[in-house]
């Protein structure tokens, strides 16, 4: 039996109102059907496998339920890229800080780089660079030429659908652990113009609610433990 599971095992005996409220909500995304089931379960690899989680049981769980649901390994795999590629956003926050340190007669910092960037082109070509990438592109192009090579390959492989692609980037910026706002605005406005329903995208964001519950497969399992420990019922 998964954390998960033995919490809401606890639940249901010490508080079966709240328990029989909360798992309306959490289970809401899925009875909803907005998105394929596969779709969700990728959604919820995401959350759980982003460097801004590392939910290491929720990740396993998340990878059967999306395969149960269809899921190919190389579909799975091009999720857990995107999230370890959601680190770039360190860059997104501290580049522009670095630059406004910087001297304002230092030209080099801040002039566009000269040499070729095809990777960075390409993800401008297809619509998909982002304005806040700009002061690190200036600071080290080549650097930033190689990351932009691995963004760009997701859209190139096309192993997933470009509205599915959104759909998980708008997941992953609007997780609880990340909630970087300007990519969720970017995204949302990506899956829109790819085809997806506002219903889809409000999906997303409760399937990013629900993944609250991580909070309590973690904590409420010690708490049965130190009330046994404790003798306390």
């Amino acid at each position: 039996m998964n954390s998960s599971a033995t919490a809401l095992d606890h639940l249901r005996s010490w508080d079966p109102t709240w328990a029989a409220l909360y798992e309306r909500v959490a289970v809401q995304p899925w009875q909803a059907e907005v998105l394929p089931h596969k779709v969700s379960a990728l959604i919820l690899v995401a959350l759980n496998a982003s460097c801004t989680a590392r939910n290491t049981e929720g990740t396993r769980s998340a990878i059967r339920a999306a395969l149960h649901a269809g899921a190919t390994r190389d579909e799975v795999l091009t999720v857990l890229k995107m999230a370890a590629l959601l680190a770039i956003h360190s860059c997104s926050l501290g580049a522009p800080l670095l630059l406004a340190e910087l001297p304002t007669v230092n030209d080099a910092a801040t002039t566009p780089p000269t040499d070729a960037t095809p990777a960075c082109d390409a993800m401008r070509a297809i619509g998909q660079w982002n304005a806040a990438w700009d002061p690190f592109f200036n600071l080290d192009p080549i650097w930033t030429e190689q990351f932009m090579a691995t963004a760009l390959c997701l859209y190139q492989d096309e192993v997933l659908p470009a509205k599915e692609i959104e759909l998980l980037s708008i997941a992953l910026d609007a997780a609880i652990t990340h909630m970087y706002a300007p990519g969720v605005g970017r995204h949302i406005r990506g899956a829109l113009d790819a085809g997806a329903t506002p219903a889809e995208i409000m999906a997303v964001l409760e399937l990013c609610v629900a993944f609250g519950v991580t909070a309590l497969a973690t904590s409420v399992p010690i708490l049965a433990e130190e009330l046994t420990t404790a003798g306390l019922p």
